[in-house]
This record gives C-alpha cells, sequence and structure tokens, in this order.
C-alpha cells in the first residue's frame, strides 16, 4: 500500500466519475511533492471520456508503475473530469 498526502484545495472539489467502478478525481495540482508523480508513456482509451495518460507514482522510494491517471483533454461528455487526477494499484489518497 501507498500513502499519497494530498493538499486539500476546498475552492476546487474532488469530483466522482461513475462511469465503470466510481473513482474520485483530485485535483492534478492537489499533489504538491515533487518527484511524486513520473510521467509514463502508457494511455488508456475510454469511449466516453477519452484518451486517459498516466503517472507512476513514488513513495518512500518504491514506484508504483502506472498508479495514477488522468484526461488532459477529456472529450466534451466528460469535460469536468479535465485535470483531475485518480489513483489505483494500491495508492491510498490521505489529506
Amino acid at each position: 500500500m501507498h500513502i499519497l498526502r494530498l493538499r486539500l484545495d476546498r475552492r476546487q472539489p474532488w469530483v466522482i466519475c461513475t462511469v465503470g467502478a466510481p473513482h474520485p478525481l483530485a485535483p492534478l495540482d492537489s499533489v504538491v511533492a515533487d518527484g511524486v508523480l513520473i510521467d509514463s508513456a502508457t494511455t488508456s482509451t475510454c469511449p466516453w471520456k477519452g484518451t486517459a495518460s498516466y503517472y507512476s507514482v513514488v513513495v518512500d522510494g518504491q514506484t508504483n508503475e502506472d498508479a495514477a491517471w488522468y484526461y488532459p483533454t477529456p472529450k466534451d461528455a466528460a469535460k469536468e473530469i479535465a485535470d483531475r487526477i485518480a489513483f489505483w494499484k494500491g495508492v491510498v489518497v490521505a489529506p
């Protein structure tokens, strides 16, 4: 399990994406620690949301490959998830 601490900005509420399994999507700029997110070449496509890009998550010197994703340019129907990030693969988000 990896614990990633986020700064919660009350002016930028989280969004819950309910397509497929529900995932909380945090504001991308709420990840404040340097070196926590490493760009990945991995992408995936959702017919409703568009193309997702991934980050590997580094916590305590351990890398969890492709454990975070975001939609840099989501389709119009999913525009509310732009600039939001979601986590999986054992990453626990804590304030």
